[in-house]
């Protein structure tokens, strides 16, 4: 049995006639993704207040969106939450996942650094990695000038964003400030799949063989960069 709110949101993309993603171009398809927040998402909640930044490392320059809660009013040093949004690591962005990031830092009562990291096919692995990154970092570094206390920032994503949180956790264990906290919202953690679930519900649930294939492909340069020793 199909949970009745996913039977719903499946309706729903039917009837406002979303097209499957993986017969889109990346550039339609993220404008879609975009389009579709009109009538899948409530109205974004009020936080205390947000700031757009950049992240600059290497020559590159990544968008950050720093959340605070009401508390930050008075409390000078809270918990944070770098976040990774999902979309294959083709689609979303700081936009996409704005309702979601005020809830998590209304309801969690924490500052979150939403991470409009690069993504394929444009910037194939690992740049979407690297950026998750140094996102992480530079917010330890800014932990100050940002309201945190930099021994509780933890990291989280959904989907394409779980996978992000969990493999810079990796490449973080040896740092002197490491994640306090993984939050991984159904992460993708098999990048070949070839498992029952997949096979048995890869068509009819919108995220079908097709698209992950698509997103799989758009990200990732070769087959090889799927084995966890890559980085």
């Amino acid at each position: 049995m199909l949970d009745p709110q996913a039977q719903a949101l499946m309706q729903l993309m039917i009837d406002k006639g979303v097209p499957p993603v993986n017969t889109l171009s990346p550039t339609e398809a993220r404008a879609s993704y975009r389009s579709r927040r009109a009538f899948t998402q409530p109205d974004a909640p009020e936080v205390f207040k947000t700031k757009d930044q950049l992240v600059s490392y290497n020559g590159i320059q990544v968008p950050v969106r720093v959340y605070h809660p009401f508390s930050a009013q008075s409390q000078s040093a809270l918990p944070a939450l770098v976040y990774l949004h999902g979309g294959g690591w083709t689609i979303g962005d700081l936009d996409t996942h704005d309702v979601l990031c005020r809830s998590l830092c209304l309801q969690a009562d924490v500052v979150v650094v939403s991470v409009d990291y690069r993504m394929g096919p444009e910037h194939k692995f690992p740049v979407a990695f690297e950026d998750t990154v140094a996102a992480f970092e530079w917010t330890v570094k800014n932990a100050n000038l940002l309201g945190i206390d930099a021994k509780r920032i933890a990291i989280g994503g959904d989907s394409a964003g779980g996978n992000l949180t969990a493999a810079a956790c990796l490449q973080l264990r040896t740092h002197t400030v490491q994640p306090a906290f993984q939050l991984l919202i159904y992460p993708a953690t098999i990048m070949w799949q070839d498992t029952p679930s997949y096979h048995a519900n890869g068509q009819g649930y919108m995220l079908t063989k097709d698209s992950i294939a698509y997103y799989t492909d758009n990200y990732l340069r070769n087959r090889n960069d799927a084995n966890p020793q890559a980085r």
